[in-house]
C-alpha cells in the first residue's frame, strides 16, 4: 500500500536551526505515515549525534534524500568567473579528481544514514541548480560509481527531475535511463511544472519512465510562476499554485502507479521557525482525496 511520507526539508530550517530533535513532536501532531529524511551539509560534523538523536524517535523513515549538492561535486562544480550570467565552472584534471573524491565520501555517509534509518531508498540530485547540468554528460557517465555504491548498501538510487538549465529533466533523465537502464526515477510535479514538463511525463516520447515502472516515488507540490522563473520557485502546497492535480492524478493511475508520495511543501515561519500543522495537514487530506479519487476511477 502507498505511503504519504513528509520531507523533513519542510520542517527543519535556519529559522529553527534545523533542530532534528524537534522531529518527534512533530511527528505526533502530522497525519502523514511517515518522513522522507532530507540531509543537510551542517550536519556532517555531528553526524553520530544526529543518526543516535533520530533512531531515538522510532520515525518511519522509508527515504533518505541525500544532501542536494552531491551532483555538483560529481562533474567538478567549485569555482566560477565573476560577472557570468551563469557561473562556468573551470577545474583541473586534478582538482576535478579531488572534488569527485571528496563527493563520493560525502555519498557514503549519506548511505550510511539510510541504513541508520532504515531507509530502503534514496533521492538524489544527479545535477542540480543553475548551472549544474552543464556538464550532465559526466553526471551521468559517474552515476554508475553511485548506483553500485547504494545497491551493495541495499539502498534503491533514484534520480530526481531537478530543474536544471541546460538542457530539460526529462531530457537528462533519458540520458541516464539509456546508459543505465535499470535506473529509478523521483518525479517531483513542482520542478516539472517549472519547465512546463508536468503532462510531458504521459507523452509517447516520455511514457516509458511510467509505463515500464522506472518511476519509483513522487514528490507532490504545487507551483506558482511561469516557465523557468527563477525568481518565484516557490514549494507550494497542494491547490495553491496552478499545477492540473486531477489532470496529472487521472493519467498516472491509468499507468498503474503504486508508489509512495512525498509532500515536501515549505511548512517553517522564516521568521520564527514555527511550523504549519495544519498546512501539511492539509497536504495530505487533499492528496489522500486525490489518491482515493482517481485510483478507485481506474482499478
Amino acid at each position: 500500500m502507498s505511503q504519504i511520507l513528509c520531507s523533513t526539508g519542510a520542517l527543519l530550517g535556519r529559522p529553527n536551526h534545523r533542530d532534528y530533535r524537534i522531529l518527534g513532536d512533530l511527528a505526533s501532531e502530522l497525519e502523514c505515515d511517515g518522513f522522507e529524511f532530507m540531509m543537510y551539509e551542517s550536519w556532517y560534523s555531528e553526524l553520530e549525534n544526529l543518526i543516535s538523536s533520530v533512531q531515538s524517535l522510532h520515525l518511519n523513515i522509508p527515504v533518505v534524500h541525500a544532501q542536494k549538492s552531491l551532483g555538483e561535486y560529481l562533474c567538478g562544480m567549485k569555482v566560477w568567473r565573476e560577472g557570468d550570467e551563469y557561473p562556468e565552472y573551470v577545474m583541473t584534471e586534478k582538482e576535478d579528481k579531488e572534488w569527485f573524491q571528496k563527493g563520493i565520501e560525502l555519498f557514503s555517509i549519506n548511505l550510511k544514514i539510510a541504513n541508520a534509518f532504515g531507509a530502503e531508498k534514496m533521492v538524489l540530485h544527479l545535477w542540480n541548480g543553475l548551472p549544474s547540468d552543464k556538464n550532465v554528460d559526466k553526471n551521468v557517465e559517474r552515476f554508475g560509481i553511485l548506483k553500485d555504491m547504494a545497491q551493495k548498501a541495499g539502498v534503491m538510487l533514484m534520480v530526481e527531475n531537478v530543474i536544471c538549465n541546460t538542457y530539460s529533466p526529462l531530457f537528462n533523465m533519458k540520458k541516464v535511463h539509456e546508459k543505465y537502464p535499470d535506473a529509478g526515477f523521483v518525479y517531483d510535479t513542482k520542478m516539472a511544472e517549472f519547465h512546463g514538463e508536468t503532462m510531458k511525463l504521459f507523452e509517447p516520447e516520455w511514457e516509458w519512465l511510467v509505463k515500464e515502472g522506472h518511476l519509483k516515488h513522487l514528490h507532490i507540490n504545487d507551483y506558482g510562476g511561469g516557465y523557468m522563473d527563477w525568481g518565484n520557485f516557490n514549494i507550494l502546497p497542494i491547490g495553491k499554485g496552478h499545477i492540473d492535480f486531477d489532470g496529472f492524478f487521472r493519467k498516472l493511475f491509468q499507468y498503474g502507479y503504486d508508489g509512495d508520495y512525498t509532500v515536501e511543501a515549505t511548512a517553517f515561519d522564516r521568521a520564527t521557525g514555527t511550523v504549519d500543522i495544519e498546512m501539511l495537514n492539509t497536504c495530505f487530506k487533499n492528496l489522500r482525496i486525490l489518491i482515493k479519487k482517481w485510483g478507485t476511477q481506474n482499478d
